[in-house]
C-alpha cells in the first residue's frame, strides 16, 4: 500500500522496533523539546523535521504546553456540525469499531476537516466537540495530519502538550477524502507502545480509504437521488414485492403524499387500473399506459404510465401527467381549444339549430363535417365540440389543409422518418395526427387537400393508424376528426377532385354554419359584442351604435360573414370620435350603394331588413314615441317592443332628435 509519508519517518519508526521508544530516544526527545521551548532554532538530529516544525508552529501560536485542557466548539455549532456529517459518522463508525478489535487497549477518533471531534470509540476518550487543530492543541497526531494533509504518526514524546506526552500513547492518523481528493475528515488511532508498529500505519491508511470509498459511494447515491428529485417526471421505485423503495419529489406532489409511504405497497398511493401483475412481472407491455389514478382526496389524476424492470429486481414506475403533455403539445403546435358553445354569440333560429347539432356531435367520437362559407366560424364550432366532448382533456390540433404546400401535406399530417427526404428533421418528426393522439384534430379547408393525401387520411379513418413518410410500419392513434370546408364536396366528388369514399367517411355527422345574411337578427348582438371587445382593447369609451349605423349594419349583405363584421367593427372603433359609432365610421363596403337616405333600403335587402327600416323610420318620425310609432306601423305596442328588442333598437336613441 502506498502511503504519503517520508522515508525518514518510516525509517525512524522501523528502527524503534517492537519496543517502540526506549529510554534513549525518550531522553533525547525530552531534551530536544526543552531546547525548542527555550528558543533553539537548530533541529537536533534525534527529532524528525516534521515534529520540529510542528513544535515551532505551536510556540508561534502561543500554545502553553502545560495547559492540558481541551477546547470545545459552541453547543449550537456542534449540533449543526454533527447533523451535517451524519452520513460520514455512520460510515466511519462501522469501520472504526472493526479496527478497534485489533487495538483493545487504545481508542480511535474521527474529526472533521476543521479538527472538531465527531465520534470516538475505545478506552481513552477524546470528547466529542473538542478541537484538535495544531493551532489550538499544539502538536498532536490529528492536528499534524490536518496540517500535512497525509498519513502521519506521532509518538508519545513527540506531542507538544505535557499531558499528551505523559500518557505514553502513540498515534497514527490518515485523511478521509472524497472522490475529488479533498479531505473530508481525519481518522486517528491511538495505541499503547506494544501495539504500535510499522504495520499500524498501513492499517489506519486502509481504514481511512475504506471510509473514503463509502463516502464516494454515498456521494454517487446522493447525486443520483438529486437527479431523481429534480426530474419533471414522477418516478416510483418498487422492490420485488411491489413495495415503494423511493419516490421522487414530482411524484409526491402528483399524489399529494410524503415519504411516510416508503415501504408501503404501490396501491397505497392511489387506486388505478394498474394491477399487481403489471408491477411484479417486470413491467411487460406497460408503456405509456393511459391511466387514471383516484386519489385519497377523491380527485382524479390522468397520467401516462410506464413500468421499467430493474436488473437487481423490482421496477421503476414512470408517471407523466396528461395535463403537462397537453400543454407541451399546444406549445409546439401553437393552438388550443378556447371556445365553447356558450361563447358562440347568437339567438337566431339558424344559429341555434347549428348549435343543437354541434352539441349532438360532442356526445360521440363520430367524424363530423362542418360546412359553411368563409368567415362563418367553422373553427369555433370545432373547438366547442371538442371542449364539450369526453376528449376535452386531450389536445386540440388545428390544421389548415389549404395552407400546406401539396408536397408537404403527408409529412405535416402523418410525420416523417429521418432521411425520408432532403431537409427532413434529424431523428424524424411526429405529424399532426400523432400530436393529436387522445384528442381532436381539426382539418380546416379539407376540400383543398391533395388527392394522394386523401388516400392516407382514409386509412386513418378506417384503421386508426398513421404511417410516417419513409416508415415501414404504422402507428396506432386515437384521434377524433372534425373536418370543415367552404366548398361543395358533393360537386367536387362528381368532378373527380375529391374521393367519394373519403367524403362518405367524413360526412357521418353534418353541421352547416349559417351565413350572417341568414341570421340578421344576430347582427346587433354580434356588433355590440365585438364593439365591447375592441373598445376595451383600444382603450376607447364607446357606448354603442347610432340607429343609423345599426341600420346600415343590418342592411349589409356581409359576404365575409362574421369575420367581415368583426373587422368592420374594429375599423369603426378606431375611427369613432364620439360616444357612438356613426355611419361615417363604418367601412364603405357596409353602406348601401345608392340609398335615398341613411335608412333607405338597398335592393338586396331581405324582409327583415325592410321591417327594421320601417321601424327606424317610424321611431325617427315620432321622436321615439312608442305609441305613435305603433299606430303608424299598425301594430300593438307590445309587438313593436318585441321587434325593437329583436333588432337591438332603443326608443331613447330617437328622442330629442
Amino acid at each position: 500500500m502506498s502511503m504519503a509519508i517520508s522515508a525518514q519517518d518510516l525509517d525512524y519508526l522501523t528502527a524503534l522496533g517492537p519496543a517502540a521508544l526506549n529510554d534513549g530516544p525518550v531522553a533525547a526527545l525530552e531534551q530536544a523539546w526543552q531546547a525548542c521551548l527555550s528558543g533553539q532554532l537548530q533541529r537536533p538530529p534525534e527529532v524528525r523535521q516534521t515534529i520540529w516544525d510542528s513544535w515551532r508552529r505551536s510556540i508561534e501560536a502561543g500554545i502553553d504546553p502545560a495547559d492540558n485542557a481541551y477546547r470545545f466548539v459552541a453547543a449550537d455549532t456542534l449540533a449543526a456540525t454533527l447533523a451535517s456529517h451524519r452520513v460520514l459518522i455512520a460510515a466511519a463508525a462501522q469501520v472504526m469499531h472493526g479496527l478497534l478489535a485489533y487495538n483493545p487497549r487504545g481508542h480511535i477518533n474521527l474529526t472533521d476537516a476543521d479538527g472538531t471531534t465527531l465520534y470516538f470509540c475505545g478506552l481513552d476518550i477524546t470528547p466529542v466537540g473538542s478541537r484538535l487543530l495544531e493551532s489550538v492543541q499544539g502538536t498532536n497526531c490529528t492536528g499534524l495530519a490536518l496540517a500535512e494533509d497525509h498519513l502521519v504518526y506521532v509518538l508519545a514524546e513527540e506531542n507538544f502538550a505535557v499531558g499528551l506526552r505523559q500518557r505514553r500513547m502513540h498515534c497514527a492518523a490518515a485523511p478521509i477524502k472524497n472522490a475529488q481528493g479533498q479531505t473530508l475528515a481525519m481518522l486517528t488511532l491511538t495505541a499503547e507502545p506494544g501495539w504500535f508498529h510499522f504495520h499500524t500505519l498501513g492499517t489506519v491508511q486502509a481504514a481511512a480509504e475504506a471510509v473514503s470509498r463509502q463516502m464516494a459511494l454515498q456521494a454517487l447515491l446522493q447525486e443520483q437521488q438529486t437527479v431523481l428529485e429534480v426530474l419533471n417526471e414522477g418516478l416510483v421505485v418498487l422492490d420485488e414485492r411491489g413495495c415503494i423503495k423511493a419516490i421522487n419529489r414530482y411524484a409526491r406532489q402528483l399524489f399529494n403524499v410524503g415519504l411516510e409511504l416508503l415501504g408501503s405497497p404501490f396501491n397505497r398511493l392511489a387506486r388505478s387500473e394498474l394491477s399487481d401483475a403489471m408491477l411484479l412481472r417486470g413491467g411487460e407491455n406497460v408503456r405509456d399506459l393511459d391511466c387514471t389514478f383516484h386519489l385519497h382526496d377523491r380527485s382524479q389524476l390522468a397520467c401516462l404510465v410506464s413500468v421499467c424492470p430493474l436488473e437487481q429486481g423490482g421496477v421503476i414506475v414512470s408517471v407523466r401527467e396528461n395535463r403537462r403533455i397537453r400543454e407541451i403539445t399546444r406549445r409546439i403546435v401553437g393552438t388550443q381549444a378556447r371556445y365553447t358553445f356558450e361563447t358562440i354569440q347568437g339567438t337566431s333560429r339558424a344559429i341555434q339549430d347549428a348549435l343543437h347539432l354541434g352539441r349532438i356531435a360532442s356526445r360521440s367520437d363520430s367524424t363530423t363535417l362542418i360546412l359553411g362559407e368563409s368567415g362563418t366560424g367553422k373553427e369555433l364550432f370545432a373547438q366547442a365540440i371538442h371542449n364539450a366532448s369526453e376528449r376535452c382533456t386531450g389536445p386540440f390540433v388545428a390544421v389548415n389543409c389549404g395552407a400546406i404546400p401539396r408536397d408537404l401535406v403527408q409529412s405535416e399530417l402523418f410525420g416523417h422518418t429521418e432521411g425520408a427526404f432532403t431537409g427532413s428533421a434529424r431523428g424524424g418528426s411526429a405529424g399532426k395526427f400523432e400530436l393529436a393522439d387522445g384528442g381532436t384534430i381539426f382539418l380546416d379547408e379539407i376540400g383543398d387537400m391533395a388527392f394522394d393525401a386523401q388516400v392516407s387520411l382514409l386509412r386513418v379513418l378506417q384503421e386508426g393508424e398513421v404511417t410516417r413518410v419513409g416508415a415501414k410500419t404504422s402507428r396506432q392513434v386515437d384521434v377524433r376528426i372534425i373536418a370543415a370546408t367552404h366548398r361543395n364536396l358533393s360537386q367536387a366528388v362528381a368532378e373527380g377532385a375529391f374521393r367519394e369514399d373519403l367524403y362518405y367517411r367524413l360526412n357521418v355527422l353534418n353541421i352547416t354554419v349559417p351565413p350572417l345574411r341568414m341570421r340578421r337578427d344576430d347582427i346587433p348582438l354580434l356588433a355590440r359584442h365585438f364593439l365591447q371587445r375592441c373598445a376595451h382593447s383600444l382603450r376607447k369609451s364607446l357606448q354603442g351604435f347610432s340607429p343609423d349605423a345599426l341600420a346600415l349594419l343590418s342592411a349589409h349583405g356581409w359576404p365575409g360573414n362574421v369575420r367581415e363584421l368583426e373587422n368592420a367593427i374594429e375599423r369603426a372603433t378606431n375611427l369613432a370620435i364620439g360616444a357612438l359609432i356613426e355611419p361615417g365610421d363604418l367601412p364603405l363596403e357596409a353602406r348601401p350603394r345608392a340609398p335615398a337616405s341613411p335608412y333607405a333600403a338597398p335592393p338586396t335587402q331581405d324582409l327583415s331588413s325592410h321591417e327594421m327600416h320601417a321601424i327606424v323610420t317610424a321611431l325617427k318620425n315620432t321622436a321615439g314615441n312608442i305609441r305613435l310609432a305603433a299606430q303608424q306601423l299598425n301594430v300593438s305596442r307590445g309587438g313593436l317592443y318585441n321587434k325593437m328588442n329583436r333588432f337591438g333598437l332603443n326608443a331613447g336613441d330617437f328622442r330629442g332628435r
